[in-house]
């Protein structure tokens, strides 16, 4: 029998010292990519006030203690939500665990009632862009006036089931 915690996918508010953790960490590695940096208070809703009930959602993803992983769903009033700040650590990297956040926040946008889900990204974040397109996510025109994002996707989710 195995000690190892098992993968857990928790919701909770972006506020939680856990999201905090996370998403510091996100920040931290786009103001390494990106030429010009990262400053989260030069975009839209920087403190994720529309990532909580009952418009949106904020999950994470942990082993035992161990954060591994992020994901947000932002609710508007434009006819859609907005997937934000899909992050996984470097050591969960190709282990699914992207792909296993955005489902469960597919599940989770039904659920609330948004059945068209956009998101932005930017250009240097290649493995990014490549697993939208993978997953069927929908290239579109821009969107939003966000700084960062060069690049913007569209998904239309089916209908939840009983």
């Amino acid at each position: 029998m195995s000690d190892t915690p098992s993968l857990t996918l928790i919701e909770t508010a972006p506020t939680d010292p856990r999201a905090i953790a996370c998403l510091e960490q996100y920040y931290a590695e786009l103001a390494r990519r990106f030429e010009t940096g990262f400053d989260v208070h030069l975009s839209a809703d920087p403190e994720a006030t529309a990532m909580m009930p009952p418009r949106g959602s904020f999950l994470i993803a942990a082993r035992g203690e161990t954060l591994l992983g992020c994901v947000g769903l932002k609710g508007t009033d434009k006819g859609y939500a907005e997937v934000k700040r899909l992050w996984v650590s470097p050591e969960a990297r190709g282990l699914g665990l992207a792909r296993r956040l955005m489902e469960a926040l597919e599940t989770r946008a039904l659920a609330l009632g948004h059945d068209v889900l956009r998101l932005d990204s930017n250009s240097i974040l290649t493995e990014a862009i490549a697993m939208y397109r993978k997953w069927q996510w929908t290239e579109i025109d821009r969107f939003n006036d966000d700084p960062y994002p060069d690049v913007f996707f569209e998904k239309r989710l089916g209908p939840a089931l009983p």
